[in-house]
């Protein structure tokens, strides 16, 4: 039998409503702490660990002694603050390395951001991180202190599988938009309202099947999948990774100078290397089910469509993993802030969250509710802040499709009139869930902080659905990939407001391929609000009663008939259900077009770019006014610009157009050793 919540929490232990679990010392005129708030401990913190944030004053510091080169595969023994030492010499096996390691493309970025006065602190374990985090706090060369909390999952369940001899039977039977066997199960991206009459409704879908005539993913689109990893081998997703072609897969060394070694699909960063993992001990599938919804490869002959995989030969978008849980082992903060910088840097605009912290409107008798309101988040988790506002203001380009990065979170799974964090802040998407008819999953949060909503399943809903070849339910609930040591045949059944979440993330991500097609450029929050704006209302299927049954494998029959008011439920799904083909149209009369951008590149150096990007042409020739700092030349449909001398020149190149922009040829680095 499937469990029903599949979106991974946060769990924090909160005492006394919301124990502090960070320290913000306050300053007086001269700098100095006034007061010293001395946190309490908190169950998931990592022991022999604390995030510090240096003052910016000593910066210059720290880079003198070192620390800037400083990250997981370097710490350094000490940091060059005499202060700080002096009270880390007195704990056991002191350690200390930036957060953030270095990516020598990104490093002003990061400095702007204040991204480089991170550090975490390493200590031998029989020391109490509150006395030390509170002595840390005093100093003036000090402006924060956070613990590293644990990472916990909602539920140790897996999926149900979709066995092989249901596959072979699909696959017989197999028509639709694509030629994938398992499309007729997939309710969720093509809902005929066949599969169960009463309780489905036609188009009660992400309406995916009239945009694909429109796109179907373009790969310069990049979702970063926050979660277990992703199987890169599955034969439904192994072309839809996106490959790091600086890097070679399981190599020590980092070719490309990201900080990372060996990420070829993305990141481990639970086991800090580039391999991804899927068969640890407990892992369930998670990452895999999501990164199916979003790009399995579509018109392949091989299992599920999704929703923005390409059309056979033609690829869709591309799938980042960021691994930051891995069965029994899940990541830290830690993990998780350099898993959202590592995505922006490395040209994901989309993040792919299906996991947040428990709702603070939650029934207290069934979990431990958190954060409530937006100051509490802000207050207590300003490491994880930074490093997502991060990904707002830097994914994506200035000069691209999108200017900034889409964030998008699960909303929670515990049946709360509240989304849960970091999903329910003002800035990100906070997904709701639906069933195969509009109405609200039943175990899905809404309210406050709900942005949007999108199928997630519902098993409970589908209890009495039983027939020769679907268990109780399963047919209500979202069919994805999954790893084959979960799932003999390699797909399998989920539900959750996780699953919900891939289906906003695929849709804006089928949103971002069209706009390139277009050669359209849009502002993210602009974006945004075009994806909130195009959504199917579903206000009026909030009326009367839902009744459903949590029910027990072989018990089924006889547990009791619940129901929840639709009432409760209006205007509370956030804008509604989100609508690919309706934002697609959209995209045709909105945003920018595209213009060939302004050239940075150092001297003797090369750049590559691709003018058809910026405009149409088959053919495209390009003028250099001043020669002497800088050539171009053509090369097939790759524009070479070389750098030949410090200075400024204008240049054109002529397609369907003639765009005029700019050459600055830099010389060398900074005196930091940053471009």
């Amino acid at each position: 039998m499937m469990v029903r919540k599949t979106l991974y929490i946060v769990a924090l232990v909160l005492l006394a409503g919301l124990a502090a679990c960070s320290v913000d010392a306050p300053r007086s005129n001269d700098g100095k702490p006034d007061d010293v708030a001395i946190p309490q401990m908190s169950a998931d913190a990592v022991p022999g660990q604390l995030l510090v944030r240096f003052d910016a004053r000593v910066s210059e510091i720290l880079d003198k002694a070192g620390l800037t080169k400083s990250g997981p595969a370097t710490p350094m023994t000490r940091s060059g603050v005499l202060s700080v030492d002096e009270i880390l010499d007195l704990v056991d096996g002191y350690h200390i390395e930036r957060v953030f390691p270095v990516d020598i493309r990104t490093e002003a970025k990061a400095r702007e951001e204040g991204l480089h006065l991170w550090y975490v602190v390493r200590f031998d374990e029989k020391h109490s991180i509150e006395d030390v985090a509170a002595d840390l706090a005093q100093l003036g060369e000090v402006s924060r202190v956070e613990y590293n909390r644990t990472l916990k999952r909602a539920t140790e369940k897996k999926a149900t599988p979709l066995t092989s001899e249901r596959l072979a039977e699909l696959a017989s039977r197999a028509s639709g938009a694509f030629n994938d066997p398992l499309l007729g199960d997939q309710w969720h991206l093509v809902n005929n309202g066949d599969l169960r009459p009463t309780k489905f409704v036609k188009d009660a879908d992400v309406q995916v099947e009239k945009a694909w005539e429109l796109t179907t993913g373009d790969p310069s689109v990049i979702v970063a999948v926050l979660d277990e990893g992703v199987d890169v081998k599955h034969p439904d997703l192994h072309t839809s990774m996106w490959v790091n072609e600086g890097e070679v897969w399981g190599s020590h060394e980092d070719g490309d100078g990201n900080g990372y070694a060996g990420d070829i699909h993305g990141y481990n960063f639970v086991g800090d290397h580039g391999v991804i993992s899927v068969n640890s001990l407990y892992d369930t599938g998670h990452g895999t089910h999501v990164a199916g919804v979003i790009a399995a490869a579509n018109n392949n002959g091989v299992g599920i469509s999704s929703i923005a995989g390409g059309n056979g030969s033609v690829p869709g978008v591309k799938i980042m993993s960021c691994q930051i849980f891995s069965g029994a082992y899940a990541g830290t903060v830690l993990e998780e802030v350099r898993a959202i910088k590592y995505a922006a840097d490395n040209g994901a605009v989309i993040l792919q969250c299906s996991w947040g912290y428990i709702s603070g409107a939650a029934n207290p008798y069934e979990w431990t509710p958190q954060y409530a309101t937006d100051e509490q988040w802000e207050t207590y988790n300003v490491l994880e802040r930074k490093a997502l506002d991060y990904f707002l203001h830097n994914a994506g380009s200035p000069d691209g499709v999108i200017d900034g990065g889409l964030v998008i979170f699960a909303g929670g799974n515990e049946a709360a009139p509240a989304a849960s964090y970091p999903g329910a802040y003002p800035d990100f998407v906070a997904v709701a869930a639906t069933a195969a008819d509009f109405t609200p999953a039943v175990y899905s949060n809404y309210g406050p902080g709900t942005t949007i909503s999108a199928p997630g399943g519902d098993q409970d809903y589908y209890w009495d659905y039983v027939d020769e070849t679907h268990a109780i339910g399963e047919i209500g609930c979202v069919l994805s990939t999954l790893p084959v040591h979960v799932s003999e045949s390699g797909y399998g059944y989920m539900e959750g407001t996780s699953m919900a979440c891939p289906h906003v993330s695929g849709v804006a991500a089928l949103g971002l391929s069209y706009a390139a097609q277009l050669r359209r450029h849009f502002k993210a929050e602009d974006f945004k609000n075009l994806l909130y704006e195009t959504a199917t209302p579903i206000d009026s299927y909030m009326h009367g009663v839902k009744q459903y049954k949590k029910y027990v494998i072989d018990l089924y029959e006889s547990a009791p008939m619940q129901q929840i008011d639709m009432g409760d439920f209006k205007g509370k799904m956030g804008s509604g259900q989100v609508n690919a083909y309706a934002l697609l149209k959209a995209v045709e009369g909105s945003g920018v077009e595209m213009t060939f951008p302004n050239i940075l590149v150092e001297e003797g150096a090369e750049v590559n770019v691709l003018p058809s990007v910026y405009m149409e042409g088959s053919s495209f020739t390009v003028t250099v006014a001043d020669t002497s700092v800088a050539a171009a030349e053509m090369q097939g449909n790759v524009l070479k610009i070389k750098g030949l001398s410090a200075g400024q020149t204008e240049a054109s190149v002529t397609g369907s157009r003639t765009d005029k922009f700019f050459i600055t040829v830099r010389k060398g680095a900074d005196s930091n050793g940053w471009l």
